[in-house]
């Protein structure tokens, strides 16, 4: 069973920049679709980003577009997002997500079936 745990959350100022890493446990990530998905308290989880298996293409939501960018260390089982320019309305709790099925996905909760636990990002104005 793999496991993903999320990390590098926390409080920046608007304008910051924040670093979210998840680390996934077996041996198998390298053949994953991965993503990062958001939810602010009262709203539907939402796609951020998302990257192939070996990393060759990455897709992302409009709002977030030339500010974050998403990427993966096959090797040390990691994925990442780097977030720069950040605004209070990507405050949010942060997921990673596996699609164990397919080398690419698409922007669907649905189309993931490994979640991570989480991990809080607070943007201040």
């Amino acid at each position: 069973q793999v496991l993903l745990v999320e990390s590098g959350g926390g409080l920046v100022q608007a304008g910051g920049s924040l670093r979210l890493s998840c680390a996934a446990s077996g041996r198998t990530f390298r053949n994953y679709a991965m993503g990062w998905f958001r939810q602010a308290p009262g709203s539907e989880r939402e796609f951020v980003a998302a990257i192939t298996w070996n990393g060759g293409n990455t897709y992302y939501v409009d709002s977030v577009k030339g500010r974050f960018t998403i990427s993966r260390n096959n090797a040390e089982n990691t994925l990442y997002l780097h977030m720069n320019t950040l605004k209070p309305e990507d405050t949010a709790v942060y997921y990673c997500a596996a699609d164990t099925l397919r080398f690419q996905s698409g922007g669907k909760p649905y189309e993931y079936d490994l979640w991570g636990q989480g991990t809080q990002v607070t943007v201040s104005s």
